[in-house]
């Protein structure tokens, strides 16, 4: 087990957003506030992290014929926990993220680490996979977040500071509102993929 090797695939080298291009559904709906971005993705990175440690406990046990199904239920199941949790604490993120919460339970990223990882790896090291693999989708939501409300709000921390509307830091007539809507969320995310691509080939070239 490589603690720095599944941290660094999980932030940059195979990061489930800009790499392995999973959850893309998620990450161009919600991504409009740093708010929704921030509790997106501490909601998968829970569900990501406990699913990986009951998958990888049950490994030896689950039949292969039926490991999807089985995978399916686990994975509803820390999903009705979590989405249950922000209902009742949370109420404003709930409301905000609404459907992809529970949308959670098909997410490409929890069921591609458990059929990748956790079915094949012992419980600690399937712990660090969903760990790092949910900082890694975290980060990319954050990224993605700031630069869209920025440009499409003219604001910073919507949802989180401000009173929930956010610090102003561009006045509001010049923000491009088409930033927050699906073509912005293309747009961005396709200059962060770029980004990424940019400088882990960078990287290679330090090497």
């Amino acid at each position: 087990m490589n603690f720095k090797k599944q941290f660094v695939e999980g932030l940059l080298t195979k990061n489930p957003v800009t790499v392995q291009l999973l959850g893309m559904c998620s990450t161009l709906a919600i991504t409009t506030s740093l708010f929704n971005g921030i509790g997106m993705g501490l909601a998968v990175t829970i569900i990501l992290t406990c699913s990986n440690i009951l998958i990888s406990a049950l490994r030896k046990v689950i039949p292969s014929q039926i490991r999807i199904a089985a995978y399916i239920v686990i994975i509803a199941g820390f999903v009705t926990i979590v989405d249950l949790a922000i209902q009742a604490f949370l109420p404003d993120l709930s409301s905000s993220l609404g459907v992809f919460i529970p949308l959670i339970v098909v997410n490409c990223i929890i069921l591609g680490r458990a059929e990748a990882f956790a079915s094949k790896n012992g419980v600690l090291a399937s712990a660090i996979d969903g760990i790092c693999q949910g900082i890694g989708y975290t980060v990319a939501l954050i990224i993605v977040c700031v630069i869209r409300e920025l440009l499409g709000s003219g604001t910073f921390g919507g949802g989180l500071l401000n009173n929930g509307e956010g610090i102003r830091l561009i006045p509001a007539q010049f923000p491009a509102m088409q930033i927050v809507m699906p073509v912005g969320g293309f747009l961005v995310l396709g200059f962060v993929l770029a980004g990424s691509q940019w400088l882990m080939k960078r990287l290679d070239s330090k090497k």
